[in-house]
């Protein structure tokens, strides 16, 4: 599976959950597959989802599910151990770790090579992460939410990106219903 594929896949357990989306085009394919008030679509920012995640799981009890990939928390590293060190039981990242920046065109990062995503988050002090194969995320992500503690999942999948439009959602319509799904 692509990442496009795995965002249909979970789709239905995201609706109606707060939702931050990663940079580009992960956000793209999420807003084509199921566009929803509570899923917030990062336009800019490479590698700050999981942060701007942590601050809204810290700010209200309501679950907050981060879609990340694997390129952009290794553009932001620091993330890990401000998550470990820091997140509420209402925390779920979710890394697709599909071995590539796919926004950028594809090229190889680390994690495709000898870099573990996982045992990186574990040292930076996370307690619960959870790796799984691209067909497992669905009842991986229903189980996170089920456990009620702070989540890393590592998803891992094939590199590859889905032909989706741009977002033409103005910025600020985005992070008002955005706020109101927030505040509902």
């Amino acid at each position: 599976m692509i990442r496009s594929e795995i965002l249909k896949d979970i789709a239905p357990i995201l609706r109606d959950q707060l939702v931050v989306c990663n940079i580009g085009i992960p956000s793209q394919e999420l807003h084509a597959i199921d566009d929803q008030p509570s899923n917030f679509y990062m336009l800019g920012t490479m590698g700050l989802a999981s942060s701007i995640g942590l601050g809204l799981a810290l700010a209200q009890p309501k679950p907050v599910i981060v879609i990340d990939g694997d390129g952009s928390v290794l553009t932001n590293l620091g993330t890990l151990p401000t998550i470990g060190n820091n997140a509420p039981p209402n925390y779920i990242l979710v890394i697709i770790d599909n071995g590539s920046y796919g926004s950028t065109g594809d090229q190889p990062t680390y994690a495709g090579q000898k870099t573990d995503l996982a045992g990186m988050a574990r040292a930076a002090g996370c307690d619960r992460v959870v790796e799984v194969q691209d067909v497992d995320t669905g009842k991986a992500l229903k189980e996170a939410l089920a456990a009620g503690e702070a989540t890393v999942l590592v998803v891992k999948c094939q590199s590859g990106n889905a032909k989706m439009p741009v977002i033409t959602m103005d910025p600020v319509v985005i992070r008002d219903r955005f706020m109101k799904a927030v505040a509902g």
